[in-house]
């Protein structure tokens, strides 16, 4: 009984290790940082770099045509993110912000406020925001009729730049209000204020065309297990998200 008790305690802490390891931790920043695309913040000195090394469509790509990391910090009012991506050609082929977005190159941010995962594919369960070249942010509303698209611009604000030494490198820094589930268009309500040890669901992705008519490569932050063969699953499905602890 003795072996028994002592197995399901080592059990229990493998089970342990490997949850708190599949949260990544966002460090706190006391000073609001500049969203500007220029990664000078003091707190990006500190937080750790994750990659973006997933596919989710496509094969992975060569490292000239795309690679991708990022950093997160938190205050109260919000999560921010450093992105910084290397793509060997940017491309927005539709001027219609609500038309075929994710065809465009993109940055997409998943965000699942309670981190209760499930279905949000046509409800605020979650969010899925794909942040264009031209700065718009756009995501599937609760429109079941129509798979209706919504602009949600006021949500975050975001800003990228070229860097001049490296000309397909470029950084792209965001701030991201987080919403609840009870968000809606008609009455938003307000963001969530974020306090330390709040979890929440998250993933990042970067859509990436070079020319064709759909993009070539879909590559993500989290592995997804496939569904019938379809990896491109965060856009329906909250709980393939990673999960974020704030900390402080």
């Amino acid at each position: 009984m003795k072996r028994i008790a002592l197995a399901m305690t080592l059990l229990s802490g493998v089970a342990a290790s490997v949850q708190a390891a599949s949260e990544q931790s966002v460090i706190y920043t006391d000073t609001a940082v500049v969203v500007d695309g220029v990664a000078n913040d003091a707190i990006w000195k500190k937080a750790q770099w994750h990659a973006l090394d997933h596919d989710m469509v496509g094969a992975v790509p060569e490292a000239s045509d795309f690679t991708g990391r990022y950093k997160l910090a938190w205050d109260e009012a919000q999560l921010y993110l450093l992105v910084e991506i290397t793509d060997d050609v940017l491309i927005d082929t539709h001027p219609n912000p609500k038309e075929a977005y994710w065809d465009d190159d993109c940055l997409e941010i998943f965000l699942d406020e309670d981190a209760s995962g499930g279905d949000h594919l046509h409800s605020y369960n979650a969010f899925a925001y794909h942040i264009a070249l031209d700065g718009n942010v756009a995501d599937f509303g609760n429109g079941k009729d129509n798979n209706s698209v919504v602009l949600l611009n006021d949500h975050l604000d975001s800003a990228w730049q070229r860097q001049p030494q490296k000309p397909h490198n470029v950084i792209w820094e965001v701030a991201v209000r987080i919403y609840p589930d009870t968000y809606n268009t008609a009455s938003p309500g307000e963001p969530v204020a974020l306090s330390a040890d709040k979890i929440m669901g998250f993933m990042l992705a970067y859509c990436d065309n070079d020319g064709s008519e759909t993009r070539e490569h879909f590559m993500g932050s989290h592995d997804i297990k496939p569904v019938n063969g379809d990896k491109n699953r965060g856009y329906i499905d909250a709980s393939v998200f990673g999960k974020l602890k704030l900390v402080k």
